[in-house]
């Protein structure tokens, strides 16, 4: 729902599409959706995003189909069931081929491409989850983290060459992933966070929490000693 929403807001603005998405279906929904709302044009791509062995396919359509890739949006994942992986190996990678294996493929070839053109803007939802391992999710967490170092690595590497790199941070989002929690006042809209993702891209940032308060909390959290926050339950 993020994407989509984000997609929406570049629309207006009459950008081009290429979509990736598991669902044919749904895929041409969203595609509809943007063509209403002004894209100049909208391709689909269907697939499941953790069969890495095509990931060279799909970058090759998208180039085929576009031309040229000015702005790749990553904004796929799961949230596992944290103790469902605390006692299944396959369950746990799973969850870490889906949140971060695949999305780490992705950004290899796109990152080859972007350094190549010497421009261009690269932008991957990671998750506020990612900034301390909590007992509730540190499955999730750990893939999350991980994207967020590699993301770091990847713009210090891309710097020279003039490609923006965004690493999106959202806090709660009201989307299906977090259908199962109990909704509070730190839960945001997708349309909230797209805006936010929005104004990111095209001011070119490095690192952007979502709503701007999470960058306070996760400071509070990150300053917490370790002797301290491991007897917290959260």
């Amino acid at each position: 729902m993020i994407a989509q929403e984000t997609a929406r807001l570049f629309a207006a603005d009459g950008d081009r599409f290429f979509l990736v998405g598991r669902h044919a279906e749904k895929l041409e929904a969203v595609a509809e959706d943007l063509r209403v709302r002004g894209a100049a044009q909208v391709d689909t791509f269907c697939l499941d995003l953790t069969r890495l062995d095509r990931h060279e396919e799909l970058w090759q359509q998208a180039l085929s189909t576009l031309g040229q890739v000015d702005i790749l949006l990553i904004a796929h994942g799961t949230l596992p069931d944290q103790q469902r992986c605390q006692q299944s190996v396959p369950e746990t990678l799973q969850a870490l081929n889906t949140n971060f294996l695949s999305v780490v493929s992705l950004l290899t070839l796109a990152a080859n491409y972007f350094e190549a053109r010497r421009a261009g803007c690269i932008a991957v939802i990671s998750s506020v989850a990612g900034e301390r391992g909590r007992q509730s999710n540190y499955v999730y967490g750990t893939a999350k983290g991980a994207v967020s170092l590699f993301l770091q690595g990847l713009r210090n590497r891309l710097f020279p060459a003039g490609v923006a790199v965004l690493t999106i941070k959202p806090g709660f989002v009201d989307t299906p992933m977090t259908a199962a929690m109990e909704k509070n006042r730190l839960f945001a809209s997708p349309a909230t966070v797209a805006q936010g993702i929005y104004r990111a891209i095209r001011q070119r940032k490095d690192v952007v929490y979502l709503p701007w308060f999470w960058r306070w909390i996760m400071l509070i959290i990150r300053l917490i000693p370790e002797r301290v926050f491991k007897r917290l339950r959260l």
